[in-house]
């Protein structure tokens, strides 16, 4: 009697957990190639061959109010998944990031003896340190990208393995930052790169305060150029929308094409999150922002510790991409963080040294080193 293929289920919430999701495919594909997908992701995993569940973007929500906001359809969609898993009764299951919605979903699947592994290590160093309990208890192996995260889980008796960052070992060492600016279209004066993020969130949050921004920049220093690059379809609508509210800027929107938009730039204003990565190994002078509802940055000020939020600065072990959090979120701030990186490159080309040592230590295959670890998990259940 013939054995059926391999089933993988893969949950991913956003863009970046789409990204790794996608190159993970691809790996283990080349080592099964018979292996079925099933499960939640963008266009990059379904393009990869994920047969999606249900769009991606209901689970890309963000703090804890705009989480309450959704809580009825999450709590429906999570229902609505561990019950279409369990009946296709996968081989294991991989949560890619969005750590409040996979640990759950990771708990209720082992429970009923399906092998679980969790991608991208929730912040559990930084900020509710019990889960790893949980996490111990539910998750057959972690999989993080960054070495420091694999010493915790090490240190916690969890098995783990580093697989670096996929971004590392796709974006080269040397940036052309010419070749970016001819694929734009762009000329060759001073630009400056705005991320605004790729959630509702944090359009809603954030954008203001870039636009603002820009529009003083853009009055101050005329020889200044942007771009801006939108996050999808729907973010590029929204910004669409944003923009036609205000005065004519020298602002070229974009959909997608973040990294070649941060390849181009001389500065980048940017939300924290993944995107800080993509600057630190494009070698960019950041200015990082981020705002949250209220009552939510109440909550988490209270429970994270940590010096810093972007993970650039993780990587470093000090604070070289500024961070403007909440209040401190402010057009003047921005103004004045951006002006100091163009007017002093000879800082920036320090920070290149400094960011290009770490893109040399993150670059370790990742995507193969993570199907290889998926593929022991598989293999050692037959």
């Amino acid at each position: 009697m013939a054995t059926r293929p391999f089933r993988v289920a893969l949950v991913a919430g956003e863009a970046s957990g789409d990204f790794l999701g996608a190159g993970l495919i691809r790996a283990l594909r080349e080592r099964l190639p018979d292996v079925e997908f099933r499960g939640v992701g963008g266009e990059e995993m379904r393009a990869a061959g994920l047969e999606t569940l249900f769009p991606m973007d209901k689970l890309s929500v963000m703090g804890l109010t705009e989480v309450l906001a959704h809580l009825p359809e999450l709590l429906r969609l999570r229902r609505h998944l561990v019950r279409q898993l369990l009946d296709w009764q996968p081989d294991v299951y991989i949560g890619i990031d969005s750590p409040d919605f996979n640990l759950p979903v990771a708990r209720r699947l082992h429970r009923r003896g399906i092998t679980t592994a969790h991608y991208v290590s929730p912040t559990v160093w930084a900020w509710r340190q019990g889960r790893i309990k949980g996490i111990r208890r539910d998750i057959d192996l972690m999989l993080t990208l960054m070495p420091f995260e694999a010493r915790f889980y090490e240190d916690a008796g969890m098995p783990v393995t580093c697989v670096g960052h996929p971004m590392a070992d796709r974006i080269p060492l040397a940036v052309d930052q010419t070749g970016a600016r001819r694929e734009l279209g762009l000329d060759d004066g001073p630009l400056v790169a705005v991320l605004p993020g790729s959630r509702r969130g944090e359009i809603e949050q954030l954008l203001p305060g870039f636009l603002d921004a820009v529009e003083r920049l853009a009055a101050e220093r005329p020889e200044l150029r942007f771009v801006l690059s939108a996050a999808g379809p729907e973010r590029y609508r929204e910004i669409q929308q944003a923009l036609a509210q205000r005065p004519p800027l020298p602002l070229t929107l974009l959909q997608g094409q973040s990294r070649t938009a941060l390849a181009a730039a001389d500065v980048a204003m940017l939300a924290s999150g993944t995107a800080t990565l993509e600057g630190l190994l494009l070698k960019k002078p950041m200015v990082v922002g981020y705002r949250v509802g209220r009552f939510t940055y109440a909550v988490l000020s209270r429970l994270v510790k940590t010096p810093w939020v972007a993970m650039a600065n993780w990587l470093v072990e000090e604070e070289l991409a500024p961070e403007l959090i909440q209040d401190d979120f402010t057009a003047d701030a921005l103004v004045r963080e951006v002006g100091a990186w163009l007017d002093h490159p000879e800082a920036a080309a320090r920070l290149a040294q400094r960011y290009e040592a770490v893109h040399h230590n993150l670059k370790r295959n990742a995507d193969a080193r993570a199907a290889e670890a998926i593929h022991g998990l598989l293999t050692d259940k037959t």
